[in-house]
């Protein structure tokens, strides 16, 4: 596949998303824009975490920009308790719910805590108050549910297998679990982590294998 192929591919996967440097302060604030009119608020961590909550709910027939339930892309756990704050007291029957990765646990329950918006001492309650976590991360919860040869298959058809394999040949990755591979290649630049926040979540969909905390969440708002 040659370059302006791989870029057009590239293009329609980010279709109505922003990348680049200053993107994450950009779709923070959008999103926050947004909050006042809101019937729930979503916190994640960043813009792939956004795209793949909304294309999780897309390909359950959900339109959540017209059900009035805002994505944020928090900017990191570590906001978690200074978005919160910043929002104060959220309106009657507005719900709260979030996506988060298992290192970031305590990060998020330190956060809820110190705005107010709960007092979880566990996952379980972590999960009562509409927040669910991902082991470990929400690409290692997409590679686990499409499945090794699927993730190839669709690196393949978007022109990056032959990246991935370049990736597998170097010493510090040779010989490790295929998983472990993948997650890092589909971390290594933001782009690439944007565009397969969504070809993966669609994939799930289409395999009906959607992560459990996606699923959880969306059963929350």
């Amino acid at each position: 596949m040659d370059e302006a192929s791989r870029r057009e591919l590239a293009r329609r996967a980010l279709d109505g998303y922003l990348s680049g440097p200053g993107a994450p302060a950009v779709a923070t604030a959008h999103a926050l824009a947004k909050v006042h009119d809101a019937t729930a608020v979503v916190l994640v961590e960043g813009i792939s975490d956004q795209i793949a909550v909304e294309t999780a709910a897309a390909g359950r027939g959900r339109d959540l920009g017209a059900e009035r339930v805002v994505v944020v892309p928090i900017g990191g756990a570590h906001a978690t308790g200074r978005v919160l704050a910043g929002l104060g007291p959220l309106g009657a029957g507005v719900s709260l719910a979030g996506l988060y990765d298992r290192r970031e646990e305590e990060i998020v329950r330190r956060g809820l805590v110190s705005a107010g918006a709960g007092s979880p001492r566990t996952r379980a309650d972590l999960e009562r108050l509409g927040f669910h976590v991902c082991v470990d991360d929400l690409e290692d919860e997409l590679i686990r549910a499409v499945g090794v040869a699927e993730v190839e298959a669709l690196l393949d058809a978007q022109g990056d297998l032959s990246s991935l394999r370049s990736l597998q040949g170097q010493p510090a990755w040779r010989g490790r679990e295929p998983e472990a591979q993948l997650r890092r290649f589909l971390g290594s630049g933001s782009r690439r982590k944007l565009r397969y926040a969504r070809l993966l979540v669609e994939a799930a969909v289409g395999r009906d294998t959607l992560p459990r905390p996606l699923d959880a969440l969306l059963a929350t708002v």
